[in-house]
């Protein structure tokens, strides 16, 4: 009813959209979303799209900062600034996210050694930056940019369950992590529009190699900890065909890997809102990934729309690299209501995996 309540009336208050974008636009809303992991969330937010004075509209893409607060319904606290900017005539493309989050999850285990869900609570700051410059300006070439990623994020386990398999210090990071790690990445996109895509290709190649010190004690410093390192690799693939002037087909590939030693936060998973809808983030961990995920995407009538999505997931580990005997699938639903004139949706979906389901409300695709 949240959702429902949270599209229609988004729906009845903001400004029709034509089809000119403006360099400026701003969605100031009162925040109310749900998610498995947060239950009901309110607060407030805002999201910016804009152009800078020196580029074209429409050719250059739209940049977007989201700035948001919230508290949860499990009594959790997030305060995030997601983005992403376009500058100079797309030859430069900055993404991230910073944002710090008092949180609470569920634990359920690593790779095949699952445990009855394990409730744990967690701050940590988080800071991720890509930087990226376009190869060349003409030709094939234009669509691909190389560049540099950074991320940090300090894992301050402040609670666990006692008997449970976290506070038994067997799960690497399990009472708390500090990671930093750089590298290299490429990206190729030649989407004909970044929020709402109807046809093209966006391909996200990631190397980092991070290091991290382990806590030996939950909610205490590193002074004693361990140190580590471990590398990932990530490769993301979308893909957008156009079916008819009201239905698209989207396609997501993903296959996530890594090596060394890694805290069990920082390892490859399974559910949330954009990966495998239907479980709960964090259901299923390993050190390897790969992910099929297909979206078809309808417009029912003005700014509203629709979506069916279906996925399949598969783990795997250094001594079996993925291990296809052992499918996970998910699949589901959900409305669409466009919000301004670049193509920016609500999203309202919902998902079923096996034995697991989740209601998911937010702004942006899932891929």
């Amino acid at each position: 009813m949240v959702a429902a309540l949270a599209v229609f009336s988004s729906f009845l208050l903001t400004a029709p959209a034509d089809s000119t974008p403006k360099r400026f636009s701003i969605f100031p809303f009162p925040l109310v979303y749900y998610t498995p992991e947060t239950r009901l969330a309110y607060g407030v937010a805002a999201t910016m799209t804009f152009r800078f004075r020196r580029d074209t509209i429409p050719a250059v893409r739209p940049s977007q900062v989201t700035v948001g607060a919230a508290y949860t319904q499990n009594r959790q606290t997030l305060f995030y600034v997601p983005f992403q900017i376009f500058y100079d005539q797309n030859r430069y493309y900055v993404n991230g996210e910073v944002g710090y989050y008092k949180y609470s999850y569920f634990f359920f285990g690593l790779a095949q050694r699952e445990v009855p869900r394990e409730l744990y609570s967690v701050n940590f700051p988080r800071i991720r930056v890509n930087a990226f410059r376009r190869v060349a300006d003409r030709g094939v070439w234009k669509s691909l940019y190389a560049g540099v990623r950074y991320q940090y994020e300090e894992f301050d386990v402040t609670q666990t369950e006692p008997a449970g398999l976290l506070s038994s210090g067997e799960v690497p990071g399990g009472l708390g992590s500090r990671l930093s790690g750089a590298g290299a990445g490429l990206f190729f996109d030649t989407r004909d529009n970044i929020f709402y895509p109807s046809k093209g290709v966006v391909v996200d190649l990631t190397y980092l190699l991070n290091n991290w010190k382990s806590k030996d004690v939950v909610g205490q410093g590193f002074s004693d900890s361990r140190a580590n390192r471990f590398g990932r690799y990530v490769l993301d693939v979308a893909s957008y065909h156009k079916l008819t002037d009201r239905a698209i087909l989207a396609v997501n590939y993903i296959v996530s890997m890594s090596d060394g030693s890694a805290p069990f936060n920082a390892l490859s998973l399974l559910g949330g809102t954009k990966r495998m809808r239907g479980y709960y983030e964090g259901r299923f961990r390993d050190w390897n990934v790969a992910v099929l995920q297909a979206e078809g995407r309808f417009t029912l009538w003005q700014r509203l729309g629709a979506v069916v999505f279906g996925s399949v997931g598969v783990l795997g580990n250094n001594t079996e690299l993925i291990r296809f005997a052992d499918p996970k699938g998910a699949y589901g639903a959900g409305l669409r209501v466009r919000i301004n004139r670049d193509r920016l949706n609500i999203r309202a979906d919902y998902g079923f995996g096996r034995q697991s389901n989740g209601l998911y409300l937010t702004i942006g695709e899932a891929f």
